[in-house]
């Protein structure tokens, strides 16, 4: 596996699929690499499809130090200061849900600032939310709507790719329209996307894509994958991913980002 052999100053990471196993929990080890990156210098940033609150609690022992890019890119936050945002406008929802409204399999979810808000009814469902969404509310319509709206996500119960994408297609048009994971698809402003908001961060920041690691493993990790030439798909990836990116590295159930971060690691310690 070929490493990086100029100075790296990020690593940066999905969470479902790729950093978290499959029960959704962060290995004990990757904590202990986090520290040894620290001591290096090196930073983490972690971009999911997640809600904010979600991540931070999943990274709850190093939170203040982690950077978030949250809700496939709509909001990047870091000690709690909102350093971006890419929303949708009240207008856009309307439009969106109109799509698919009358699909009974389909559910959807609007992602907003500090909540999460469903039509659902299904009790399964809403347990299933509360994984990825700690801040969830039941309501009637979103009619009326006093939040601000980051993206919707569409969840089906089978494979989002054949059952939820067809339906939407045609707006990638006026959006960004991510197959996000095997359940889910996530429609959000055509600038909210991972790949974006990294770049963003990258040029306020003052550092170049050569200085970065990525890893990822599905289609809405595509963008940030492209960024640098130090892009890494998971064992698991869809293949979309495998081919958008430059090496390939063991499953989430093996822990192929901390697989990748030890060779790092070696390297710097020579």
């Amino acid at each position: 596996m070929q490493l990086p052999n100029l100075p790296i100053k990020y690593i940066v990471s999905d969470m479902d699929g790729t950093l978290l196993d499959n029960e959704h929990q962060v290995s004990a080890l990757f904590f202990e690499l986090f520290a040894q990156l620290k001591e290096h210098g090196i930073g983490f940033i972690a971009a999911s499809g997640r809600q904010y609150n979600s991540m931070y609690e999943k990274l709850a022992p190093i939170a203040q130090d982690v950077i978030f890019i949250a809700e496939n890119g709509a909001m990047t936050m870091y000690k709690d200061e909102l350093l971006h945002q890419c929303p949708l406008q009240i207008k856009d929802v309307s439009r969106i849900i109109d799509k698919v409204q009358h699909q009974e399999y389909i559910h959807s979810v609007l992602c907003c600032n500090g909540t999460a808000l469903t039509t659902s009814i299904s009790e399964r469902f809403l347990t299933y939310l509360g994984e990825f969404y700690i801040g969830h509310e039941q309501v009637k319509s979103y009619r009326d709507l006093s939040h601000t709206v980051l993206k919707i996500a569409l969840h089906h119960k089978g494979n989002a790719e054949q059952e939820i994408y067809p339906l939407v297609k045609s707006l990638e048009d006026y959006y960004k329209v991510k197959v996000s994971g095997n359940h889910w698809v996530d429609i959000s402003h055509v600038n909210a996307h991972k790949g974006f908001a990294l770049h963003k961060l990258l040029k306020d920041k003052g550092v170049h894509p050569e200085e970065i690691m990525v890893f990822g493993d599905f289609n809405n990790d595509i963008e940030m994958l492209e960024l640098t030439p130090w892009s890494y798909a998971m064992g698991n990836a869809h293949p979309n991913v495998i081919k958008a990116a430059n090496f390939q590295t063991l499953s989430n159930e093996e822990h192929g980002v901390e697989h990748i971060l030890l060779q790092l690691l070696q390297q710097l310690e020579q």
